[in-house]
């Protein structure tokens, strides 16, 4: 009978040791998981504020370029109304309301606002010179990314936020990269978000977060609390605004809900015009 050498006693996956298997749960383990699920929330919150507030911008755009100048006219015929009133009256009310019809009358834009955002770097821009040669002028951009773009866009978000960063150094490499991806949604640009998706890829891999003292966690909880916090307040600022309501309206079509006020707009333009020429025809 051979004889048995003796091993040291060591601690194995699945032995008395392994606190995963006695059910003796690391204390920060829990805390950890918390933040980790705080940190994805706000992730995901972040995405669905600035998918809505580039809407709201674009909307905001759109909704000015399409129906600004029906918005004049009505501002023109309504200031012509009532001065065709006061002039055939002569009454000092009439009057006041006339002159206050013609304040509200937007003024020609001076040469400087005439020309604002027409020059950059590169000279005057496309749209500008387009107008000034007559040449068609490239058509307004939906109001939203389209459905690929989001998708690219919550992705690059989700991998490469600045609250993932574990350290200043990272931070500031991933506020920079996220500061060109939104700029890149904002445009609706699937092109560019491809390629800082590739970029991204390519790039140093973040290194793994290391467990951090409870003290750390919950100051980290805290933290996470206090910005989503802050993002509720701009969410709601969003949606209370009048573009922001407006969009709520139709939040699956905004192109057409901008097509059925356009519509409603030129029936009012055209019960203005024709209130005016009954005045003109009274005096």
């Amino acid at each position: 009978m051979s004889e048995q050498t003796e091993q040291p006693e060591q601690t194995v996956p699945g032995g008395s040791g392994d606190s995963s298997v006695t059910g003796e749960e690391r204390p920060e383990a829990r805390l950890e998981r918390a933040v980790r699920a705080a940190e994805q929330a706000l992730i995901e919150f972040e995405i669905a504020v600035e998918t809505f507030r580039v809407e709201v911008e674009n909307f905001s755009r759109l909704h000015h370029q399409k129906l600004g100048p029906m918005y004049t006219r009505l501002d023109e015929l309504d200031a012509l109304i009532a001065e065709a009133k006061a002039s055939r009256s002569g009454d000092a009310e009439d009057l006041r309301r006339a002159r206050e019809a013609r304040s509200l009358v937007m003024p020609m834009p001076g040469v400087d606002e005439l020309f604002h955002d027409w020059l950059g770097s590169d000279g005057i821009s496309d749209d500008a010179s387009a107008m000034l040669t007559d040449r068609p002028v490239r058509p307004p951009e939906r109001v939203r990314p389209s459905e690929e773009v989001r998708r690219l866009y919550r992705e690059l978000v989700r991998k490469a936020h600045p609250d993932l960063a574990q350290d200043d150094g990272e931070r500031e490499r991933r506020d920079a990269f996220i500061a060109r991806v939104n700029a890149a949604y904002g445009r609706g640009d699937e092109g560019l978000l491809r390629e800082l998706a590739e970029e991204w890829a390519a790039g140093p891999a973040p290194e793994a977060s290391a467990p951090g003292e409870s003290g750390e966690l919950y100051a980290r909880l805290e933290w996470l609390a206090r910005r989503k916090e802050l993002l509720a307040l701009v969410a709601k600022e969003l949606e209370d605004s009048a573009i922001g309501s407006m969009l709520r309206m139709a939040p699956e079509d905004p192109d057409r809900l901008l097509e059925e006020i356009a519509e409603q707009l030129l029936a009012q333009v055209s019960e203005r015009e024709a209130e005016l020429a009954a005045e003109l025809a009274a005096e």
